[in-house]
């Protein structure tokens, strides 16, 4: 379609187009070529490089798992949601929304203003879930739910020793929000 525009001034937006659809079938021969656009996003956000390493494992981690809920029943978003507030509550004692609230998120992703711990109890109870969810063979929502529950309370537990050795709580009110507005400040989420 914008093929058929006869302007100069469209030619720039046409070699972008180009340009972006080349990239993104190059991504889909060699999908490293995606995680290493989505690490540079993460890093011209200003987030710190030994952050990014664990969102990029946690986004495989929970790649893995969805590919596994998709292929013991799980259809809907809401099945996933379900699941999903399940870890999390038995990882954090909170729900996905109850937790943005914690962090002051409003349509903003929550792993992404999660500190290293957060990310890697979130990792834990995914990983865990994955798992049970192979070593029990479950299938269907209300077996994977309680899968879902145990993977939690795994990591949950972990949490909770964390905060018992530290004397600190772990859920921080920290977040990266202030990386969109000053790249150049060092961001406060711990």
């Amino acid at each position: 379609m914008i093929q058929s525009i006869p302007s100069p001034k469209a030619e720039p937006f046409k070699r972008w187009l180009a340009k972006v659809g080349k990239e993104r079938l190059d991504e889909i021969e060699n999908p490293e070529l995606a995680m290493g656009r989505m690490q540079e996003l993460y890093e011209k956000k200003g987030y710190p490089k030994e952050w990014i390493d664990k969102r990029l494992r946690g986004i495989a981690v929970r790649q893995d798992l969805t590919d596994e809920w998709k292929q013991r029943g799980v259809a809907s978003s809401q099945e996933f949601a379900i699941l999903t507030n399940e870890i999390m509550h038995g990882t954090f004692a909170l729900k996905v929304d109850e937790y943005k609230q914690v962090k002051a998120l409003a349509r903003e992703n929550l792993r992404d203003h999660m500190t290293d711990i957060e990310l890697i109890l979130t990792m834990l109870a995914e990983a865990t879930t994955t798992k049970l969810h192979r070593d029990r063979d479950s299938q269907g929502i209300a077996p994977l739910k309680k899968d879902a529950k145990d993977g939690g309370a795994v990591a949950g537990r972990t949490r909770k020793d964390i905060e018992k050795q530290t004397g600190k709580p772990v859920i921080s009110k920290g977040n990266f929000k202030q990386l969109a507005v000053k790249k150049t400040k060092k961001p406060k989420a711990g």
